[in-house]
């Protein structure tokens, strides 16, 4: 039994009241937005919420971190839209299932710690963004369809939307600080609703967007082809669809790290969604991945335990077999304050504070990813954007700090001592310090300070080798580190470099 509790990370230090209360206000809050997220991709209402079910419950169990939601995300299912329109769900399904195991093998391999490749100035960006994209989402509830065409609310019905969001805001900012027994949104959404039913107010309702009453998730297998064709179909989208997942979830992971202080696992956090998106794939699930949003929301209200992802997922079971009919009648304006404030507190005003210390690339870097985000609503091509423009800007960089001491000793012998890394940015740079034509007729290069990097630097030594074989010259190569002599090794039959005995030059490893 003490096994099976350590396991699931439940201890005498966790507060079960508040890991409770949390995952019911986590449960309110996933519901309407898994529910949009299936309708916009044209699934079956039920579809999402099973996705919200099977991903909370397998990756709460499973997962790399507690505190992590994961559920029927947007970032996975906008991948989807294109396969559901051209090919119809059951493609969806198997595409979903595949990209399960391509998040497992990711898992297997180890592949999880590339994510610490991405630079701060690009989370900032992403979460930003982020921030932003939450905010934006909440102002389509702000508009009702007439004669097949959404327009934007006015009058009374805005008026009503406009009060109670600013209702349900004000409890979240001032009830914490008379009491945090309870989390705040969740006494929000439950004074709204109490509010609404009371008075019989006319608003927006959950029911609105669509129903939520359901059976269990039914075990089927995606009748598609079994054959190469079919392969061909679903292998795109399940292979952007795990990615868009892991790095979605990855990143949420540091995120959540980053906000208490702890360290997850992220190839656990990769095997548990491809696990929780095989799942999906048969038991009739969207799939997805974790949810930032929510996991805040998680946060905020005090999560710090695997608990509450568990009774989320349990509490949107129940809802979809028992209680959609008390589901459907909670206002949206509840709902939508609640992620306002999400947006708000997701959004790294820190930023701002230190831009005037951060380095202009670093700005421009973050801004750029922000704007990415927002503009194109892909969280993975945003991130991925960073890093590449990010590593750019470490390579220019890098290539100007490359620079040479010159000296001529007793005996006559000019010594180049180098500085920096001699990689493909640098190359033009480490050619230039050196005068073939007018050096004595022996140099030595000292690498002590300077390391070779890749293929472009084993071919300037061998061009500038050449270059002094050609003046008849004799050049030594000294203080080579072992990782660049293996390198240079590496590279014989490719390039004519690390001669140990010749006439003109010499390659050694000199103490």
């Amino acid at each position: 039994m003490k096994s099976a509790l350590q396991f699931f990370n439940f201890s005498q230090k966790i507060n079960y009241k508040t890991e409770i209360l949390a995952g019911l206000t986590v449960a309110m809050t996933m519901i309407p937005e898994s529910l949009s997220f299936a309708i916009l991709a044209g699934f079956p209402p039920l579809v999402g919420l099973y996705a919200a079910f099977i991903m909370g419950l397998v990756t709460a169990i499973l997962g790399g971190r507690p505190g992590l939601i994961s559920g029927g995300a947007g970032a996975t299912v906008i991948v989807l839209i294109a396969l559901m329109k051209t090919q119809g769900i059951e493609y969806v399904f198997a595409a979903v299932a595949l990209a399960g195991i391509i998040q497992i093998i990711v898992g297997l391999f180890k592949l999880g710690k590339f994510v610490r490749l991405v630079p701060q100035p690009v989370m900032f960006g992403f979460v930003n963004g982020l921030a932003i994209i939450i905010f934006m989402s909440q102002l389509e509830q702000f508009k009702t369809v007439i004669n097949g065409k959404s327009e934007w609310l006015s009058g009374n019905p805005l008026y009503v939307m406009l009060g109670l969001v600013a209702l349900t805001i004000s409890i979240v900012i001032l009830l914490p600080k008379i009491t945090k027994a309870v989390p705040s949104s969740l006494v929000a959404i439950i004074v709204v609703f109490i509010v609404v039913l009371g008075f019989g107010i006319d608003t927006k309702l959950v029911k609105n967007i669509a129903s939520v009453a359901g059976g269990l998730p039914p075990f089927h297998i995606p009748k598609v082809p079994i054959n190469f064709e079919t392969l061909k179909i679903i292998f795109p989208y399940g292979l952007i669809m795990a990615g868009v997942g892991l790095t979605e979830g990855l990143l949420t992971l540091n995120l959540v790290d980053e906000i208490t202080e702890t360290k997850g696992n992220g190839n656990k956090e990769s095997i548990a969604q491809g696990i929780a998106n095989i799942f999906n794939g048969f038991f009739y699930g969207m799939g997805g991945c974790p949810m930032i949003a929510q996991t805040l929301v998680n946060l905020s209200a005090g999560s710090r335990a695997r608990l509450s992802g568990i009774v989320a997922a349990l509490t949107i079971l129940i809802i979809i077999l028992e209680g959609s009919s008390i589901i459907e009648r909670v206002p949206m304006a509840a709902l939508v304050g609640v992620m306002m404030m999400v947006a708000i507190g997701t959004f790294e005003w820190m930023s701002f504070r230190i831009v005037n210390r951060m380095p202009w690339q670093d700005i421009f870097v973050g801004i750029m990813v922000a704007v990415i985000t927002v503009w194109l609503r892909n969280l993975a091509l945003a991130v991925l954007i960073g890093v590449i423009v990010s590593a750019l800007i470490f390579a220019w960089e890098s290539a100007k700090r490359i620079r040479a001491k010159k000296f001529i000793d007793d005996d006559g012998v000019k010594h180049y001592e180098i500085y920096g890394p001699l990689f493909f940015g640098s190359v033009a740079a480490f050619n230039e310090k050196f005068d073939v034509a007018s050096d004595p007729n022996f140099v030595v290069i000292n690498f002590k300070d300077s390391r070779v990097f890749d293929m472009s630097g084993i071919d300037a030594l061998n061009k500038l080798t050449e270059r002094y074989k050609n003046a008849n010259k004799k050049l030594h190569l000294k203080h080579l580190s072992e990782d660049c002599k293996r390198l240079l090794k590496n590279a014989d039959e490719i390039i004519e470099v690390n001669i140990l005995d010749g006439p003109s030059y010499l390659i050694a490893n000199d103490k």
